[in-house]
Formats: C-alpha cells, sequence, structure tokens
C-alpha cells in the first residue's frame, strides 16, 4: 500500500513540476497520411536531421519513433517538446494487403503483426500525450471510422488537438471538407513534402502544446 501511494505522489510530483521541454507532442492518424514525411520536416527545419524512413508501403512505421527537445520559434516565441511519431491507425489488418506490394506470405504475416502491435502501442501512448496533431491525407474522406475512432478517443481524455490536412500540393485535396468533418478543431492545409504552409502549422503548435 506504501507503495502504490509512493508511486501516485512521486506521478502527481513529476507533473505538477514538469518542464515544458518535456512537453509530448504526438502525430497520430491513418496510414499513408504524411505523418512520418511531417516528423521529418519538423526535425529538418529545426534540427537539420530526419526522425525516420518514409515509405508509400501502408505501417511501414510500426514501432512509436520519439525525437527529443525539438524547439521551435514563430512570432518571437519559442516552444521545446518531445515528437512523437506513432504507427498508422487502422481498424483492420489484413496480410494480404502486404503481398500485394510484392511480399512473401510469412514476411506479410509477421509485418500484420507487427503493425497491429504498433497500433496497440499507439493507443496506449495517448495517455502520455501533451497535444496531438491528427495527419490527415487531405485527398482522401476525412469522415471515416478510423479518423473517428482517433479523434473520439482524444476527445474521451480531453487533450488539445490540431487536425492537418497532409498533401495539399495535390489537386484532389479538400481542405474545406476536413474543416466541415471536424469544425470542433483547427484545420491547417500543408504539404509536408514540400514545405507549403509550415509556418502556419508552427504558429498554431503554440496553441495547443502549451
Amino acid at each position: 500500500m506504501i507503495g502504490v501511494l509512493k508511486r501516485i505522489v512521486n506521478k502527481l510530483l513529476g507533473n505538477l513540476f514538469r518542464k515544458k521541454k518535456d512537453v509530448r507532442l504526438g502525430l497520430y492518424g491513418p496510414p499513408n497520411g504524411g505523418k512520418t514525411t511531417l516528423a521529418n520536416r519538423i526535425c529538418k527545419d529545426w534540427l537539420g536531421e530526419d526522425m525516420g524512413t518514409v515509405s508509400n508501403v501502408a505501417h511501414e512505421t510500426r514501432e512509436i519513433q520519439i525525437k527529443e527537445q525539438i524547439s521551435i520559434k514563430s512570432k518571437g516565441k519559442e516552444l521545446s517538446f518531445n515528437l512523437v511519431d506513432t504507427p498508422g491507425i487502422a481498424t483492420k489488418i489484413d496480410y494480404e494487403e502486404f503481398m500485394k506490394s510484392g511480399m512473401k506470405e510469412k514476411a506479410a504475416k509477421q509485418r500484420a503483426k507487427e503493425a497491429t502491435k504498433g497500433i496497440i502501442d499507439s493507443i496506449k501512448w495517448l495517455d502520455d500525450m501533451d497535444a496531438v496533431v491528427i495527419v490527415l491525407d487531405a485527398t482522401k474522406d476525412p469522415y471515416t471510422q478510423v479518423n473517428i475512432t482517433i479523434v473520439g478517443n482524444l476527445q474521451a481524455r480531453d487533450i488539445p488537438v490540431l487536425i492537418v490536412g497532409n498533401k495539399s500540393d495535390l489537386k484532389k485535396a479538400d481542405i474545406k471538407k476536413v474543416q466541415a468533418a471536424y469544425p470542433q478543431y483547427d484545420v491547417i492545409g500543408i504539404s509536408a513534402k514540400y514545405g507549403k504552409n509550415m509556418e502556419k502549422l508552427y504558429e498554431a503548435l503554440f496553441k495547443i502544446a502549451k
């Protein structure tokens, strides 16, 4: 009992005296929305290095990736945070989808197993997030079961959210459609690949990552 009480007190004190540099900013969203591309863009802009490997194959990011102590500046203000890039969240993972990209059955089943674990880890990590950027592919329907599930989990935890409509450089991109789907949040259209509208994104981070 004493040990449990001690852990609770330590956790409360830890939260009370938590420094601003320890703010955790998570990138969440469905597969292939551009989370890792955005993470790389942020890291390149402020650290001069990449965060992870980008791929067109869904669920390429299967483990949580963290880049600590990123400091960004906007309009004379500075914000420091730990950036957490999470695996794409899906309601179903079928190993046969990986086989379509050229994988053998054994490798595809292993990839599906790893991707499933990555999704579970992503959900668990929500409890450690101070703010979340939901990264959506602006060329696709934003009102999907996966996106609704992500938003619902964030609302239940009362976590500050910014929604990014990525791939705005593509003709099929429709930022207004994303805004209409989630009017309760600020929505910013960007192209993480080409760095389009990133300054506006950085300004918005100051609102949610306090």
